[in-house]
């Protein structure tokens, strides 16, 4: 892999892991705990979009492929998060239906 390829996939490498952090896939690197920030993930896959456009044509099959392997990964696990999110009941349903249990 040539210099600049290797350090564009760094950059890819880095945004792919800060959104993964993001959606609560892995440990935020910085306080080693899971965290999820939704709004934050869809900044960063909204970043590597922006450069998976504005790079077309101008990167080698390889990184092309890497591009696109990423942003499948993000969007697919984005979704998963938003899911989760949809279909968890408020923190005021769950307190009523503790009430109505007792």
């Amino acid at each position: 892999m040539e210099k600049h390829d290797q350090l564009y996939f760094n950059l890819l490498l880095t945004w792919h892991q800060s959104a993964m952090s993001a959606l609560g896939k892995i440990n935020n690197p910085v306080t080693g705990k899971m965290e999820r920030n939704l709004d934050q993930a869809q900044a960063m896959i909204d970043m590597l979009e922006m450069l998976h456009v504005k790079t077309k044509g101008n990167v080698s099959e390889e990184m092309e492929k890497t591009q696109n392997m990423m942003l499948s990964e993000l969007r697919l696990n984005f979704v998963d998060e938003k899911d989760k999110e949809k279909n968890k009941p408020d923190a005021k349903e769950a307190k009523s239906n503790k009430k109505e249990k007792k």
